[in-house]
């Protein structure tokens, strides 16, 4: 775990950022909802206001930014392209909720939220960028404000379901880094809210279908021998989970391999891709290294589990 903040603390803003830089607001035809309507359970209003700067360094020769100081999380709706190839009768879309990742300490905004949305929105997939709480929220148990706001936003999927067109019951969820870690915590902690109701969408269910977790953190114990740990207690209802990361991950390949494991012993379908090559943090960027082709492997996998024709 330490690691994991030593890793996150690279991605901090570079010396000539601006002192007061915006918040990140999604481009303009994207719908974005406060998660919450009225109090915020567990709130920690943060000193300075919530801003997006720039990283100090590049992903792909690209820049990336990053997003701080999120007290008040909400959830932006991609709506997918026309999709002539969806079956005949088929009105509503599979939906993904993203969960970028940033340690629980910042989100990387675009390389691990826009572009996950541009790409699955391509493939007739309903997205649902989630900026939740940091920093200070995670992970669960630590804090339970990421994860309440994953639960909530399950839920609010499945509410407004009719509207946005999405399938109920094809509702799955994708996180990079600690927002792996974050899949994977709502993937064991759904059959009970950790805040009290708010409206109807916390009587739904906020149960992922499925669940990709990509590169994850705080998964297995450095400390520990990379023991797995107790607080993601997987069961028999954890759902069909798609797992990869690099083996020269800072962040350690255990993390993504105990998962794997335990997933295996509760006999829950799982996949699990592991690369000698890509470090951490590559989003879908594609390079050299083979594992930046992750994107295909995920689109069989879908397929495969019944998600996308």
């Amino acid at each position: 775990m330490r690691l994991m903040v030593a890793v996150f603390a690279m991605l901090l803003l570079p010396p000539g950022a601006s002192a007061q830089p915006a918040a990140w607001s999604p481009a303009p035809g994207h719908t974005e909802m406060e998660l919450w309507p009225g109090a915020i359970p567990d709130a920690t209003p943060h000193k300075n206001a919530e801003q997006e700067n720039p990283a100090n360094y590049l992903v792909a020769g690209r820049q990336i930014e990053l997003e701080s100081m999120v007290d008040k999380p909400t959830l932006t709706l991609y709506r997918p392209a026309p999709a002539p190839s969806r079956p005949s009768g088929a009105q509503n879309s599979p939906a993904v909720v993203v969960f970028p990742g940033g340690g629980y300490s910042i989100l990387a905004i675009d390389l691990e939220g826009v572009e996950v949305c541009d790409w699955l929105t391509k493939r007739g997939v309903t997205c649902l960028l989630l900026k939740y709480r940091v920093p200070g929220s995670g992970p669960y148990p630590k804090s339970p404000q990421a994860l309440e706001d994953a639960q909530r936003a399950l839920g609010l999927a499945r509410q407004h379901a009719a509207e946005w067109q999405i399938d109920p019951h094809k509702v799955g969820v994708l996180g990079f880094s600690a927002g792996g870690h974050l899949a994977a915590a709502l993937s064991t902690h759904f059959e009970q809210r950790l805040y009290s109701a708010v409206d109807a969408a916390d009587a739904l269910s906020c149960r992922p279908d499925f669940a990709a977790v990509i590169y994850p953190g705080y998964l297995a114990d450095a400390d520990k021998n990379f023991t797995f740990t107790p607080d993601i207690p997987v069961t028999a209802q954890t759902p069909p989970t798609f797992l990869l990361q690099a083996e020269d991950d800072p962040v350690h390949v255990e993390n993504a391999v105990q998962y794997f494991l335990a997933l295996k012993a509760a006999k829950v379908p799982a996949e699990l891709h592991v690369y000698a090559d890509g470090g951490h943090g590559f989003g879908l960027r594609r390079t050299r290294l083979p594992v930046t082709a992750w994107t295909d492997l995920a689109d069989s996998w879908m397929k495969t589990i019944g998600i996308t024709p």
